[in-house]
């Protein structure tokens, strides 16, 4: 599988606008070019965030859960895209060191697993697949693109042979393994972005997965259950909409459901305690922006003031652990807050 150069290029000079952007750019400014939403408290919120992650980093450059290891290629992947969703990058700009020692630390898991597959389990494999795809082209070392590219290649191989029959994916890699629509939107996620930097993902898989939602899909509440269309959820419902936004299904009746029934649960699933809260509106902020500028901005105001709300003092969101290590919680409400920089390409419409 290779990469189209043209793709490669633009995610260079993408890469160089933003650390400039980053740089030079007061949160005021920011405004002014376009982002009204990102409010100053939102920016103060998110540079908050990463410090606290860049003091939770370990030494050989992973986070995890709780000092021990523990979900390290999980954390790890959603810290370093964190930082990406404000242009910082590895190798470049004030943190360009710290990133540089988290890929590496990536890349070095990559190396262990020859058979591709990243972590214990899909969850891991897709986030860590993602990260590797909005990396690629972005780095200073061109060693080190080629390194995201093998490692990314193999992973996309690992998502597509372990897909079911009914188009969905488990915890394990296995295309007998079952399947649940959470694996399945962090997953295609995944795939979805590889796609877009240019790796091949069949027509037939993309196909595969519209199908897998239709089958869990509840024609009347519109929202998207776990493993049937009886257990529906909100994390599911945001998720469900928008894997089936990036598969070509935006505008159908199917994603419309999912939305208005996502709509009708607000503000309780906002200002409130939802369960999996950031997981679900890591999803769902970015189904509005698939959805177009108008739901987008009648969402994110209330999901920035909510997780600003929500930020504690130390500047972490979740649990926090006496152990050590980062909540899942923690990187996902960075990037959900820093939706209005659009640094990132799959969180673009």
């Amino acid at each position: 599988m290779m990469k189209h150069k043209t793709t490669n290029h633009i995610k260079l000079t993408f890469a160089v606008c933003g650390i400039i952007a980053t740089l030079l750019t007061t949160p005021t400014m920011a405004q002014q070019e376009g982002a009204p939403e990102l409010t100053n408290e939102a920016s103060q919120a998110i540079d908050k965030g990463l410090k606290y992650l860049l003091a939770k980093q370990n030494k050989d450059g992973s986070w995890d859960s709780n000092g021990a290891g523990d979900s390290a290629v999980a954390i790890t992947s959603l810290s370093l895209m964190a930082f990406m969703s404000k242009a910082h990058f590895p190798g470049f700009g004030p943190y360009g060191a710290q990133l540089d020692r988290g890929m590496k630390w990536l890349l070095k898991e990559a190396k262990k697993r020859p058979d591709g597959f990243l972590g214990k389990v899909m969850y891991e494999h897709g986030l860590a697949t993602l990260a590797l795809s909005e990396m690629w082209g972005m780095c200073r070392d061109p060693d080190d693109d080629d390194a995201i590219q093998k490692a990314l290649e193999k992973a996309v191989d690992v998502i597509l042979r372990s897909q079911n029959p009914g188009g969905g994916w488990r915890y394990q890699p296995q295309a007998d393994g079952g399947e649940d629509t959470s694996c399945t939107m962090t997953v295609f996620h995944a795939l979805a972005s590889a796609r877009q930097a240019g790796i091949l993902v069949p027509n037939e898989t993309i196909a595969k997965v519209v199908k897998y939602l239709k089958g869990v899909h509840d024609a009347e509440t519109g929202g998207f259950g776990y493993n049937d269309s009886k257990a529906v959820s909100f994390p599911c419902t945001a998720g469900g909409a928008y894997i089936a936004q990036l598969a070509g299904q935006r505008d159908t009746e199917m994603v419309n459901a999912a939305l208005r029934h996502l709509k009708s649960l607000a503000p309780g699933i906002i200002t409130g305690g939802a369960r999996y809260y950031c997981y679900g509106h890591y999803y769902a902020i970015q189904a509005m922006v698939q959805a177009g500028d108008e739901e987008y901005a009648k969402w994110y105001p209330q999901i920035r003031d909510a997780l600003i709300s929500k930020q504690n003092t130390q500047g972490a969101w979740g649990t926090v652990s006496k152990s050590g290590g980062v909540s899942y919680e923690m990187p996902m409400a960075i990037i959900i807050l820093a939706t209005p920089h659009r640094y990132i390409p799959i969180y673009q419409r």
